[in-house]
């Protein structure tokens, strides 16, 4: 089964960090944007042989995200 989740970069002094929406305790960091985006996808494929092999309910993906205006 192939589930998708919802990746957020943020720039940081060092690079990017990238964390999952819907798993927020998948978060890691890279030097460049495309770094991050492998890093992330080798931690959450990490993340989801954790949870199995602990049989733990992973969580679902398809979070819908949308951005809200506001004047500031």
């Amino acid at each position: 089964m192939i589930c998708t989740y919802t990746a957020k970069y943020t720039k940081i002094k060092s690079g990017y960090m990238g964390q999952l929406v819907e798993w927020p305790e998948v978060v890691t960091e890279g030097k460049n944007l495309e770094e991050c985006r492998a890093m992330l996808q080798d931690a959450l494929h990490e993340m989801v042989l954790a949870y199995r092999q602990q049989k733990k309910e992973i969580p679902p993906g398809g979070a819908l995200l949308e951005q809200i205006p506001v004047q500031v």
